[in-house]
């Protein structure tokens, strides 16, 4: 029997919480019969969320057409439960309920139970969630979905405890109703399932509509952000707060269209204070999910590898709109944190890190004071406690019914060490030297589960991002990492067809891609190209973006669907476009299609920019501050823009510097392309090219291009800031 709970052995090893780490699916032939825990179908999976459910008495099966042919032929109804790995209610919810006897005997029982990684499967993920979100006015993760064997919803939910508590059901009482309306009532089911289906497909058709996107749409959004912006504390709206950095992204470059200092003010304080604050790791660098307080202080401390990307896009935005330091340096430690804990050997980054270890959530984050003078000792330990606001009553309480520390930084090194009676440099000194010491001995501490599945679409958002910092920062460990991440995707994730897969894991490449896949892979092969002017990652750019508008394009309504043709057909083709923790897939298309059409002359890239804004106007308008990345396209396609074309000896310094010059510039509205000195390669990919020449003296000519006309060639770096608008 599936799933049977056994003693643990000695020949079976066990994960921090206790449970059984089954070995890879390749050392199985079939489910073991006894010697150990009994494996349901998981145990054959790469996700490490799957595998993480693979020795639970729930008989699960992935989702595949096995599990819905089962249940037609068992007459049973389908509960499906979809999380990530580090999710922490995930994680309670598991523990309560899938891997108790007595829940799992219900379920079980009374249905065909399958899980889904959302983040292997978002296709799914992102059907059912609009289902969850449309009968429960919320959603979340873990959700749970009960459906017929056609895979139409007729219950939704998320959390459920194991037993009844207060006004949420629990799965001992769910289950036995559930199955009683299946038996009783099955007609009243199927009902209510298909006015479902039919309100979601309804859902979809709207989704799209004909119309212009507003030219008063920047600033509207503006004025909702304003709205919104909490001035004491930085961030929008009230608790929980999240870092979407494309936000910040958008306010910094619409202070650099428009002048308005509060835009700029919004973004910096709330940069600085997410910074500064307990959502970020004092300690190791790198971001935490969010904030649960409106302080920025008590996180949910899982670590997304998608978070530090789009941070790196926006603390950029701000270092090179200020020219403070203090920006670029939050850049090179996000970025350090992800080289040392996020990059795979191969040289793709890993996804997440868990908020869980030894069973607690942000166990491995905290500090108690006792602890840090034991470390430190007594002196640096009264410095570093006046730092970090570390309290002998701790400044937080975990849940866990224990006080402790959570480091964060409530007044400037400028203060603080006036306070403390020494000097700032010698301060910020000690600081560091203390925080190299902690997070020795941190390393030491049971880590959180790291989920080390490499996705195509999130790893496309730090090549975007490490190749920009590259570019900015003038790094070259970023740009050595940027390549060697795009060379892994390129070679492991896409067919000869250019066709991208999904997800590489232990050696498994898989999964078909979705949206996401592309658009995010085309933003790291642009942020290539203007760090490289490699033309091959321009070439590879158009050819994924031809594919793109191949298999996603919506030929009747604009716009790109989430799937592709050869898709699994799904109830839903979906369309995406708000801008939620990960900008949508058509918002960073748009951006794509429009920065590649004035880096190429190709109108049809252009036409289909102006499409994708115009095809998801109704919503756009309406809600204008949820579409801060479209807002980002819509910025660029109205204009001004400029095109700057630099053509020299690439071997010379005086074009090397003549590049990393115009790159430092902020000009958030411009592309470049470097036509090389006996280059064919780029005449290849863009004709028009060859009707420029470099000067005669083997200096390099730049011509600075707006509004399909360009100025007159020069060599002069001063008279390109001219003809780019500045210096007036």
């Amino acid at each position: 029997m599936l799933g049977t709970t056994m003693e643990k052995s000695t020949i079976y090893t066990y994960d921090d919480q206790g449970r059984p780490i089954p070995p890879s699916g390749a050392e199985l032939k079939t489910l073991p019969a006894d010697g150990g825990p009994h494996w349901n179908r998981l145990v054959f999976e790469s996700s490490p969320y799957l595998l993480q459910h693979a020795a639970n008495p729930v008989d699960w099966y992935p989702w595949g057409e096995e599990a819905f042919q089962i249940a037609e032929e068992s007459d049973k109804p389908v509960f499906l439960s979809i999380g990530y790995t580090t999710c922490h209610w995930c994680h309670v919810m598991e523990h309560e309920s899938f891997e108790n006897d007595e829940v799992a005997a219900l379920m079980n029982d009374a249905f065909v139970c399958v899980k889904v990684d959302r983040e292997e499967r978002p296709d799914i993920d992102n059907v059912y969630m609009e289902v969850t979100q449309m009968m429960n006015n919320r959603g979340g993760w873990p959700m749970t979905v009960i459906m017929t064997p056609e895979k139409q919803p007729f219950f939704t939910g998320t959390y459920f405890p194991k037993s009844t508590r207060g006004r949420r059901i629990g799965m001992m009482e769910l289950i036995p109703q559930v199955k009683e309306v299946w038996m009783s009532k099955r007609d009243s089911l199927f009902t209510d399932a298909h006015n479902i289906t039919n309100r979601l497909k309804a859902n979809q058709r709207n989704r799209t509509s004909s119309g212009e996107i507003s030219p008063n749409i920047l600033e509207n959004a503006f004025r909702s952000f304003s709205n919104r912006y909490d001035e004491n504390l930085g961030g929008f709206g009230r608790a929980p707060k999240f870092p979407k950095a494309h936000d910040y992204s958008f306010l910094i470059k619409y202070w650099k269209r428009t002048g308005k200092e509060q835009a700029l003010h919004m973004a910096e304080f709330s940069l600085k204070a997410m910074r500064n604050g307990g959502l970020y790791d004092q300690v190791g660098y790198g971001f935490h999910r969010y904030s649960v307080d409106a302080r920025w202080l008590v996180p949910h401390f899982e670590k997304m590898l998608y978070d530090q990307a789009i941070l790196v896009q926006a603390y950029l935005d701000a270092y090179q709109a200020t020219g403070n330091k203090y920006y670029s340096d939050v850049v090179d430690e996000i970025l350090e944190y992800v080289l040392r804990d996020m990059t795979s050997p191969e040289g793709g980054f890993y996804s997440a890190e868990d908020a869980d270890s030894e069973g607690e959530e942000g166990k491995f984050y905290v500090w108690k004071i006792q602890e840090l003078e034991e470390i430190l000792g007594k002196k640096d330990a009264d410095i570093f406690s006046k730092v970090f606001n570390i309290k002998v009553g701790g400044n937080w309480s975990d849940g866990y019914h224990h006080k402790t520390n959570i480091p964060h930084i409530k007044r400037n090194y400028t203060i603080l060490s006036k306070q403390l009676a020494i000097s700032e440099n010698e301060l910020i000194q000690r600081i560091g030297n203390m925080r190299k010491i902690l997070f020795s001995v941190r390393e030491e501490r049971i880590h959180p589960q790291k989920d080390d599945k490499i996705l195509t679409d999130w790893n496309g958002l730090m090549i975007a991002a490490m190749a920009r910092a590259g570019a900015v920062l003038n790094n070259e460990s970023y740009a050595i990492a940027a390549e060697k991440a795009m060379a892994f995707i390129l070679t492991t994730l896409q067919n000869e067809d250019n066709s991208l897969l999904k997800r590489y894991r232990n050696g498994n490449a898989g999964l078909t891609a979705v949206l996401d896949d592309y658009a995010f892979i085309i933003w790291g092969l642009i942020e290539l190209y203007h760090l490289k002017y490699d033309e091959s990652y321009l070439e590879a750019a158009m050819k994924l973006s031809d594919y793109q508008v191949e298999q996603f394009w919506d030929f009747e309504n604009n716009g790109f669907y989430f799937t592709a043709d050869s898709s699994e057909k799904l109830l839903v083709r979906s369309k995406e476009v708000y801008d939620g923790a990960i900008p949508s897939g058509n918002s960073v298309s748009a951006y794509n299609f429009i920065r590649l059409a004035r880096m190429t002359s190709r109108t049809d890239y252009e036409e289909i920019a102006f499409q994708i804004l115009n095809a998801f106007a109704g919503q756009v308008n309406r809600g204008s501050s949820g579409y801060s990345m479209m807002l980002q396209a819509a910025d660029f396609a109205f204009g001004p823009s400029f095109e700057v074309l630099v053509f020299g000896d690439e071997s010379k310094q005086e074009t090397k510097d003549m590049l990393e010059q115009i790159q430092s510039i902020y000009m958030p509205n411009r592309v470049m392309v470097f036509g090389k000195f006996g280059g064919e390669a780029l005449k290849n990919i863009i004709p028009f090219v060859g009707y420029y020449q470099p000067a005669k003296d083997g200096k390099p000519f730049v011509y600075v291009c707006q509004n399909y006309s360009c100025k007159l060639p020069t060599s002069e770096i001063e008279v390109v800031k001219q003809q780019l608008g500045l210096n007036k």
